[in-house]
């Protein structure tokens, strides 16, 4: 598994090469050194403030299952679940298993428990998002003159992405169903492994009674919907703010509204499981639209550049530095699903 996300990282990082090389890496140097400083400290600032709120939003979860767990613990906890997102190629899903591992092993609580609050922290996420890609949809077909395939198949993303929240959320709270779902799975690891399986079944209907009764718990707190979603939905505003006062360092005039649309757009691409962090793939994306909005490539690429390293590349190394604080045996986990 770790040498095909090795393959695919260095696919993104070709593909990111390949359009710098492009566009020419002595214009892009120029525009970069031509940028406001003071612009991109601020846009860094608002990503720490990001943080800062995707701490609480969990916090406010893990509270509402009373897991006993103090935020200072949660923080280094979600940047290595968000470095993880980042460097496998799995939808930007695949740091929330070691999220909910951290925080059992760390608590005391149940996988299930712990796990139940992580899905509900995705799904919150996930929330506001889908609204602002309807949104951003509806304002792509006047403002950035996309080909009508384009349309078509963010149109579908937002579909796929939408229906899989849903099937997650009434697996959440549906008995009957939530009790499918698992057994299916449990018919397809007897199916593909030939390891004894024989207490999988048991263990499969309690994790997922375990789960189902968490969610139950999150979804009836006052916290959660009264605090927890306008959260979401701001920090979905100040990633989008965040482009914003990068591109504003580069002097360019483009609206708030083409930035969201792109920023949008682009993180669509990126859920789609292919590359680490959908690198390559956002960055390329990103590179072209603004381009096509009328931003010059140098400029657009180096705005860029300069985005995907305080949004990707800042929260990977903070993620991974905070590795260690969980000991030796999450390193383990970690080495063996990348």
């Amino acid at each position: 598994m770790r040498y095909k996300t090795l393959v695919l990282l260095l696919m993104g990082i070709g593909t990111l090469i390949g359009m710098i090389l492009f566009i020419g890496p002595g214009n892009i140097e120029s525009a970069i050194k031509m940028a406001n400083s003071s612009y991109i400290a601020f846009a860094v600032l608002i990503q720490f403030v990001i943080y800062g709120l995707w701490t609480w939003r969990w916090s406010i979860n893990i509270n509402a299952v009373h897991i006993p767990i103090k935020k200072i613990h949660v923080f280094p906890m979600v940047m290595v679940g968000m470095a993880v997102n980042n460097i496998t190629p799995s939808a930007r899903g695949g740091g929330e298993p070691v999220r909910g591992y951290i925080l059992s092993k760390y608590s005391g609580s149940s996988f299930e428990k712990s796990f139940a609050t992580v899905i509900a922290d995705r799904g919150l996420d996930t929330f506001p998002f889908i609204v602002l890609a309807i949104i951003t949809i509806v304002g792509a077909v006047f403002y950035l003159n996309l080909p009508d395939y384009a349309i078509y198949a963010l149109i579908l993303a937002v579909i796929v992405l939408s229906t899989l929240f849903l099937i997650v959320i009434y697996m959440s709270f549906n008995l009957e169903f939530g009790h499918k779902v698992s057994l299916w799975i449990v018919g397809l690891i007897k199916k593909f492994s030939k390891k004894d399986h024989s207490q999988l079944e048991e263990k499969a209907v309690n994790s997922i009674n375990n789960f189902q009764a968490s969610m139950r718990i999150m979804i009836k707190n006052r916290n959660v919907i009264l605090y927890s979603i306008p959260i979401s939905f701001l920090i979905w505003i100040l990633e989008i703010f965040r482009v914003y006062l990068i591109f504003s360092a580069f002097n360019v005039e483009i609206s708030f509204l083409i930035i969201a649309q792109v920023f949008i757009i682009s993180t669509l691409i990126g859920l789609i499981p292919l590359l680490p962090g959908g690198l390559g793939a956002i960055d390329g994306v990103m590179i072209l639209l603004f381009s096509a909005a009328g931003v010059p490539p140098s400029i657009s690429a180096a705005a860029t550049l300069v985005e995907r390293f305080v949004s990707l590349w800042m929260t990977s190394i903070i993620g991974i530095a905070m590795i260690p604080y969980f000991g030796t045996t999450l390193i383990k986990r970690i080495t063996k699903k990348v």
